[in-house]
């Protein structure tokens, strides 16, 4: 089974809001998930994300892929910098 860490789309008509979860790669975008990791509000001034870093580093380092918007997600917040340090330690 491969785990994918991606975005879930919630929200209302043209007003998008995600969840970013562990599912199973073959389920669907919105289907069955394993946990919720945080949330991404991408509308306003500034996007809002909300992570449990410490169950993303918990994830990644089991294996699991993030998608592209979800890797620079985790870029942006340096989330990658501190399983890397983690792992090493």
């Amino acid at each position: 089974m491969a785990v994918r860490i991606r975005l879930a789309r919630m929200g209302r008509h043209k007003r998008p809001f995600y969840r970013m979860v562990v599912s199973d790669s073959e389920s669907p975008r919105d289907g069955k998930f394993i946990e919720i990791l945080g949330t991404y509000d991408p509308l306003g001034e500034e996007a809002v994300v909300k992570i449990q870093e410490d169950r993303a580093i918990h994830w990644l380092n089991k294996g699991a892929l993030p998608s592209d918007t979800v890797k620079s997600i985790f870029k942006k917040s340096q989330l990658f910098k501190q399983a890397s340090e983690q792992k090493a330690s």
